[in-house]
């Protein structure tokens, strides 16, 4: 027996296959989805296809996001801080210069085929769509979140925003159903070369309104209208996802494909019935997005803003486990493209790092600072092991907070005032990296 033990613990590790050369790669991202929303860290619905994927695989645990959408978009799709572009809020406009490298270009180089379905936020206008910006097939919003049912983004120039192939088009059915099922039908087309699928989902964004197929599911411990509609939409938003996994092992590339999942921004508590959507028998309430124990949501630069649930599954080259060490939507880009080849043609400032040594090869982490800038500059955040420094306002009427985020993470014990050096330490490197902010804005 202990020879068969120590037989497996030396060889298991061997078993794991080595990754070809060009993989499929399947990047799905939730909208909104808090930290305790999902089954594996205690939400109150069920998640067993992201359970078993996170079982399976490895955990990133801490991941971190923008603090709100477009930003998070923009830093995946450039391996860049979104700030170096301009961009904090959720936004209309483009986001992103005409001659930006963006993640499916670069993909593209060596072969790929790429293709989108969701949300696209980096502009709403068709001219300004994902097309534009390296994929080949998209699908879904221009804009923003949509109504669940009526497809209609916020009242105003782009409520009309569902489009396939930058052409605005009607349909009907619940929009978790149809992205799932584009990227299903998508991936059935596949005939050999690689392919990066992007799903950037709708769920859980306000507003819900689920099928009662779903709220009927939902377990009776969650009262209340609002928060049994919440909870539909992530168990709707699990089972999009089992769709998807089960689509690449109906069509036999499973074993080729790593799977990414993971979240644009922490939760939100705000009104679902609100922000300006036209009516469509919206219930009314708070939403119910759950970040327990980290601390704040949605918009901040607080742990509960930005540190989002995060998996990578590829059965037979991923070891299962947990990864502990700081990373970042920005880091995506580069781990992608050295993991497939790509060898870009000109210095793209990424601002993020190869991750694929560390979370794979079994290369220890290095040290290295994360940068985060909330919506419209009026906060910064800089982690830098074992502290992380929050600053709200700018100038000399800037106000500081500072974490031991390893001791604290939660954020309950502002130790500025005790630790000067480390407070001095930290802004100055704060200040360092916040000057190359705005250096890439999109102009006209």
């Amino acid at each position: 027996m202990h020879r068969i033990l120590f037989l497996l613990t030396i060889c298991f590790p061997l078993l794991l296959r080595a990754a070809p050369a060009k993989p499929n790669i399947v990047f799905i991202m939730a909208d909104d989805l808090g930290w305790a929303d999902v089954g594996f860290h205690g939400g109150n619905a069920p998640t067993p296809v992201l359970d078993k994927l996170a079982a399976e695989g490895l955990e990133l645990t801490h991941h971190y996001s923008a603090p709100v959408c477009s930003p998070t978009r923009a830093g995946l799709m450039t391996g860049r801080c979104w700030s170096r572009f301009g961009v904090t809020t959720p936004q209309n406009e483009r986001a992103l210069p005409w001659d930006t490298m963006t993640l499916p270009l670069a993909l593209k180089t060596v072969g790929y085929e790429t293709c989108l379905t969701g949300k696209w936020h980096l502009g709403s206008k068709a001219e300004w769509g994902p097309n534009h910006f390296g994929f080949d097939h998209s699908y879904g919003s221009l804009a923003g979140g949509v109504g669940p049912w009526d497809h209609h983004y916020k009242k105003g120039p782009f409520m009309e925003t569902w489009q396939r192939n930058e052409k605005l088009i009607q349909e009907t059915g619940h929009v978790t159903d149809l992205i799932a099922k584009e990227a299903c039908e998508w991936l059935g087309a596949r005939k050999g070369a690689p392919f990066f699928l992007y799903v950037p989902m709708t769920a859980v964004h306000l507003p819900v309104k689920e099928p009662e197929e779903w709220v009927s599911k939902v377990p009776a411990s969650v009262t209340g209208a609002v928060a049994r509609q919440y909870a539909a939409c992530i168990m709707h938003l699990d089972a999009a996802v089992g769709q998807i996994v089960a689509a690449l092992e109906k069509n036999g590339q499973r074993d080729n494909t790593l799977v990414i999942f993971t979240s644009d921004n922490g939760g939100s508590t705000a009104e679902n019935n609100g922000q300006a959507y036209p009516p469509d028998g919206y219930e009314s309430g708070p939403l119910t997005g759950n970040n327990k124990p980290l601390r704040n949501e949605k918009g901040t630069v607080y742990e509960g803003g930005t540190r989002v649930p995060c998996l990578m599954n590829w059965p037979g080259v991923v070891k299962p486990g947990k990864h502990e060490a700081p990373v970042q939507i920005i880091d995506w880009m580069p781990t992608f493209c050295a993991l497939v080849g790509v060898k870009p043609a000109k210095d793209l400032k990424w601002d993020g790092v190869n991750l694929w040594p560390q979370l794979v090869e079994g290369a220890p982490p290095q040290p290295r600072m994360l940068y985060t800038v909330a919506p419209g500059f009026k906060s910064r955040a800089l982690r830098c092991d074992p502290w992380k420094l929050v600053e709200h306002g700018s100038g000399e009427k800037a106000k500081h907070e500072l974490y031991d985020i390893l001791a604290d993470p939660n954020e309950t014990k502002d130790v500025a005032g005790q630790q000067a050096d480390v407070l001095a330490t930290m802004k100055e490197r704060l200040r360092v990296k916040a000057r190359a902010d705005r250096d890439a804005v999109a102009k006209d």
